[in-house]
């Protein structure tokens, strides 16, 4: 994919939330996105038609981050309020609120089975939440992290988490084996390669750091942008051959994966970039910004 194929022609606003929006993501097929933000909702939308289907609301602070399940069922998302949410897609009723963190959510992710979701906490806390049982009581925490868990993704069989330590941890859920990586510097976002041999992790530094998953060699880091108070999202093309960001000056930056050359940058938003979503399987991405709004780019 040329750098004349990537998404920077703005095809939809979405427009709806009040106040700073702070996640949005594609679904599984890419049809559908969320988001999420200060107005304590989250909202669905078809950003292809630019349309807004359905409003969740519950949160009592704002939402910081929400994961649908493949089949589109459900929906678990996280915020100020410090609890994790179970939504069912459809009928927009919350099925199951899992508390035990002590402070605010940054994080979720479902499982690939969505039979769990894991969470990461401001307690310095990854907690993992069983939706299929009636306890409310988490089936595992992990609480190894000196600071604030910021993010977090899933493989298989591992747990990969970021903070505000510096590290990036990987725990292997089978082995029950912690490996760390320690960047020096406060990771407030992390990202899977889509062939799942690397892990993208954005530092408060206005750095961009590439991980060998296997080794934990820093492979690259991606410079350009900053990145100094925020939490914002990075994620890679679907291909693997470019890693975006969000910068706190409203742009957003596309770096070459192999050599970290900037090959495009332009202003998305008025304000700062909280969250960059990619298609995956087209040229399309959505960026979310506290300006209020979510913006849909295709080539």
């Amino acid at each position: 994919m040329s750098a004349e194929d990537l998404p920077k022609k703005e095809a939809n606003v979405l427009k709806g939330h009040e106040g700073a929006v702070l996640t949005a993501r594609f679904n599984r097929d890419g049809n559908y996105c969320l988001s999420g933000g200060k107005d304590r909702t989250i909202r669905l939308w078809n950003p292809h038609r630019g349309i807004h289907i359905k409003t969740y609301k519950s949160h009592g602070r704002e939402v910081r981050d929400v994961h649908v399940t493949s089949d589109n069922s459900k929906i678990c998302s996280c915020g100020g309020d410090r609890q994790v949410f179970y939504w069912d897609v459809s009928t927009g009723r919350v099925i199951r609120k899992f508390r035990g963190h002590d402070s605010e959510v940054n994080a979720v992710k479902f499982n690939e089975y969505a039979s769990v979701v894991v969470s990461a906490g401001y307690d310095r806390s990854l907690r993992a939440w069983d939706c299929r049982s009636h306890s409310t009581e988490p089936i595992q925490i992990i609480d190894t992290f000196l600071d604030s868990v910021m993010s977090v993704c899933l493989t298989k069989t591992e747990i990969i988490a970021g903070s505000v330590d510096g590290t990036v941890r990987t725990f292997d859920i089978r082995m029950g084996r912690e490996l760390s990586d320690d960047l020096g510097q406060p990771v407030n976002c992390i990202s899977l390669s889509n062939d799942g041999n690397c892990v993208l992790a954005s530092c408060l530094d206005s750095t961009l750091r590439l991980l060998d998953r296997t080794t934990g060699e820093l492979l690259q880091e991606y410079k350009g942008h900053t990145c100094k108070s925020f939490k914002m999202d990075c994620c890679l093309t679907n291909n693997d051959a470019h890693v975006i960001g969000g910068s706190e000056d409203g742009r957003v930056f596309f770096w070459d994966l192999v050599d970290a050359s900037v090959v495009s940058s332009f202003r998305a938003h008025s304000s700062v970039v909280t969250s960059v979503s990619y298609h995956p399987k087209d040229n399309c991405m959505i960026t979310a910004s506290v300006d209020g709004s979510v913006r849909v780019w295709k080539a």
